[in-house]
């Protein structure tokens, strides 16, 4: 196996004999190297043959807000996310002139009348997908720079992970709403695309039968109780008439973008011109299946085998086609069980958050305890961790006085393991250290962006689930500075390739340099955290 790099557009039309005719990076939302771990010996499709080339299991998303777009937000670019804009999934601009100040990280909300809203509401708002948060270029774009001709394409579950991967130059990109996928405002659908949606419209609300239990998943299908009398851990993802909207948290929404992706190959002809070209792929479904059922459970485990066979099934694909193409599959963040099953499995002290917790209780106190006016919040926040705002309308003194009192209050709370001031955060240097030796405000500062994150921070204790209640429908989730959320597989297989497995570890940002030097992209050494890691196995170096 042949790899090579280049430095600029003349060494480009040089290494491009060696370079990969197509790139697949493909994210599998919430897989995390523990997941990756559990259920390895059970794969037999393309997760098995990705297990055959070149493995860093303990791959980093090294920064705190591990959460969906940050996380997006470093695979393509090489860049931590605080660096990229993207501090978390939402977070608070008090300065912006709607009524709603949450910002979504994949929108434009300079465009007026539109909202984000609550992302748990069927409609998710009134708001105008975009990538104009990002800051950086994604390593896409930098290839059409210097390859005209190259293609930048990107299809996902979610807007957000395809803006992320793709960034503002896409030749097409593709994401899951509602009953079917979208693009850009003022792109048109294609017609291949358009006929997909019609397909899967003419399935999508009739009923299915339940999954076929693996024999390796027997053992997990228990029913673990959790509030509001449901329970997890013994469904078979069968879907009743009229069932669309139990879609997305079923196998059958990965096999869904995959076939987008088939489509999208077949309709451009990705890694069949003169130039190489980039498909970034993010699959959702795991992530919906964590949040719904935790990632303990037999659903997780049917998902897993689903998955690696959905993911075979495309590679056979693009075999079919004798396309040279390499694939790099990672994870945008880990994830945790659902505490209430933790606790049975050996995890005393897994709870849920305290749902006192929160910006509106916090900051209610406060006001009555500086004696503010209590009918206007002084204090705003996504979630009961993360970025924590202090209101404008109050003045310095007493926005100082607001912000040492909160932060006080919380620091106080038992499941709150600290909290961390914006300028102690800013004031601290990106490690170059081993991700897994960063403390949590190194860990911070990875996903800290000045103008866009909260005036305080707030990280809460380990195996703490930072929801409430399960009335909405989540049981379990992520976006946390732990480990379980951060560390994440690093996969790459190109045909030939001389397998290894290499155990230390490897960041998120080391993707993009990776990939760039077999394509003859490179990123220089100021614009990206990562370093690219040598693929060849040998005497040679990928990277040179």
């Amino acid at each position: 196996m042949t790899f090579s790099g280049a430095a600029n557009a003349e060494d480009h039309i040089a290494a491009d004999e060696a370079s990969p005719k197509l790139v697949v990076a493909i994210s599998v939302d919430q897989l995390s190297a523990d997941l990756f771990a559990e259920y390895r010996n059970s794969f037999t499709g393309g997760l098995k043959r990705l297990a055959s080339g070149v493995v860093f299991p303990s791959g980093y998303q090294s920064h705190a807000a591990t959460e969906t777009c940050p996380g997006h937000s470093t695979i393509m670019t090489g860049v931590h996310s605080g660096r990229a804009g993207i501090i978390a999934n939402n977070w608070i601009d008090l300065s912006i002139k709607r009524d709603d100040k949450t910002v979504y990280c994949a929108e434009d909300e300079r465009i007026e009348g539109t909202s984000f809203g609550d992302i748990t509401a069927a409609t998710q708002g009134d708001y105008v997908a975009s990538s104009w948060h990002l800051l950086v270029p994604t390593l896409g774009e930098r290839l059409k720079k210097v390859s005209p001709k190259s293609r930048n394409v990107a299809v996902a579950g979610k807007d957000r992970s395809a803006l992320m991967m793709g960034g503002k130059d896409v030749d097409e990109i593709y994401w899951w709403k509602g009953n079917g996928f979208t693009t850009l405002v003022g792109r048109g659908m294609s017609s291949s695309m358009t006929a997909l949606n019609k397909n899967i419209g003419e399935t999508i609300n009739k009923a299915r039968p339940a999954y076929a239990v693996p024999a390796h998943c027997e053992a997990r299908n228990a029913k673990i109780a959790h509030g509001d009398d449901k329970s997890v851990g013994d469904y078979a993802f069968q879907r009743p008439d009229g069932a669309a909207q139990i879609f997305r948290g079923s196998p059958d929404f990965d096999a869904a973008v995959l076939t987008a992706a088939t489509t999208l190959v077949n309709d451009h002809k990705l890694g069949q011109g003169e130039a190489t070209d980039i498909l970034s792929i993010s699959l959702a479904a795991t992530d919906y299946i964590g949040h719904a059922f935790g990632t303990a459970g037999l659903e997780m485990c049917i998902q897993m085998s689903a998955l690696d066979q959905s993911i075979g099934d495309f590679f056979n694909v693009l075999d079919s086609q004798n396309i040279d193409y390499v694939v790099m599959l990672t994870a945008d963040h880990g994830g945790l069980d659902l505490p209430e099953r933790m606790q049975l499995q050996g995890v005393p002290m897994a709870q849920r958050v305290d749902s006192e917790l929160n910006a509106k209780t916090i900051g209610a106190a406060v006001a009555k305890q500086l004696n503010l006016d209590s009918e206007k919040p002084v204090l705003h926040a996504d979630g009961p961790f993360g970025d924590y705002y202090i209101s404008l309308d109050l003045s310095e003194g007493q926005r100082a006085a607001v912000k040492k009192s909160a932060m006080a209050l919380i620091a106080a709370h038992p499941q709150v393991e600290m909290v961390l001031d914006h300028d102690e955060i800013l004031a601290t240097e990106i490690s170059r250290e081993a991700p897994e030796q960063w403390t949590m405000l190194q860990r911070a500062r990875a996903s800290f962006h000045p103008d866009r994150s909260g005036d305080f921070v707030v990280l809460l204790k380990k195996a703490i689930t930072p929801i409430a209640t399960t009335a909405r429908g989540y049981v379990a989730t992520h976006g946390s500075p732990w480990d379980y959320d951060r560390r994440v597989p690093m996969l790459f297989w190109r045909e030939g390739i001389r397998h290894f497995e290499q155990p230390l570890s490897v960041m998120t940002v080391d993707i993009a340099p990776t990939l760039g030097a077999l394509i003859g992209v490179d990123i220089p050494a100021e614009e990206t955290d990562g370093k690219c890691l040598d693929l060849d196995g040998g005497p040679a170096n990928s990277c040179e």
